[in-house]
Parts: C-alpha cells; structure tokens; sequence
C-alpha cells in the first residue's frame, strides 16, 4: 500500500511556503529544488525545505487536505499545524476515505 504525503515546503530565502501533496516526499522536495517544472510557483528559488508532512492513507485524501490547507492562504495556519499535531489529526479524520 502506498503513502500519500501532504507537504509544506518553507524557502529562507523568499520567506514564502509552498503546499502541495505526493507519494514520494524526496524525490518531490528535490524536483522542486532542481527547478523540474518550469511553470512551478517553486522554480524561481533552490532552498525549499520541508516544512511540515502529513501523511495519508490515499491520493485522494491528501488532495483534500492539500486543498484545505492552500484554501487557508495563512502563514499562522501552518505554523500552527506544526505546532498543534492535532489539527492535523482532525484533518485526517474529516477526509477519511
């Protein structure tokens, strides 16, 4: 069975988040650094970091969540998820399968 990750990416030198979903976390993180999409609200900077990870049980319960979390636009929102786990929780549980 195959994870599905929810993903903020955090880039210092833009001070800028990125949140987007996938199954393979490292291979995404570094598309994004490598600049392989060349339309990508990333491609312009080459230090994302992984910010904060939630982890699914199917694609579409993280394109859910990844469309919840990007319809809150709020930096305080993510730093939030971080610091609460919880919310995270609640998240996975109302976009359960």
């Amino acid at each position: 069975m195959l994870n599905f990750f929810v993903y903020i990416l955090y880039s210092k030198s833009t001070d800028r988040f990125y949140v987007g979903q996938t199954v393979d976390l490292e291979k995404r993180l570094e598309e994004h650094n490598q600049n392989t999409y060349s339309k990508a609200h990333t491609k312009n900077v080459n230090d994302w970091e992984i910010f904060f990870t939630i982890e699914c049980s199917s694609r579409n319960q993280a394109i859910k969540i990844e469309s919840h979390i990007k319809s809150t636009r709020k930096r305080k929102y993510y730093q939030n998820l971080k610091k609460y786990p919880e919310i995270s929780q609640k998240l996975i549980q109302k976009y359960s399968s």
